[in-house]
């Protein structure tokens, strides 16, 4: 499983209110959500009405591909005529599937008893 994960701020310098913020807020998460199936959110400063950072999660299962994506993302929201790239962060986590591909129904529920057991084990640790 790769998870790729952008944070970038819009400088909005036309935005009067934050109606107009919210606006072209709205209409950068619509697009890329559209066009490419990430998952949007605005995580800071959402009182600024100049500024917008936003956070951007996406997830597959090769890097590469993962990686190109953020790359186009990043062009289409330097492309925005209302709004002017910030500053950018990008992130790519590489970690291990809970299942197997190769897995069955028998295998794939024995996966999920030992991380439940995994789990109530590390939680009965706490407790003491």
């Amino acid at each position: 499983m790769v998870i790729g994960i952008l944070q970038f701020e819009l400088l909005i310098h036309d935005a009067e209110s934050l109606k107009d913020k919210r606006r072209v807020v709205r209409s950068v998460k619509d697009r890329l959500h559209r066009e490419h199936q990430v998952s949007v959110a605005e995580v800071a400063d959402q009182e600024n009405p100049s500024l917008a950072v936003l956070g951007l999660a996406l997830v597959g299962t090769d890097g590469r591909h993962v990686a190109q994506t953020l790359d186009r993302i990043v062009e289409k929201i330097r492309a925005v005529h209302d709004a002017e790239l910030g500053d950018t962060r990008r992130e790519i986590l590489h970690g291990q599937t809970l299942f197997t591909e190769a897995a069955g129904d028998g295998d794939a529920r024995q996966d999920l008893d030992d991380v439940t057991r995994q789990m109530l084990a590390r939680l009965e640790g706490d407790e003491q």
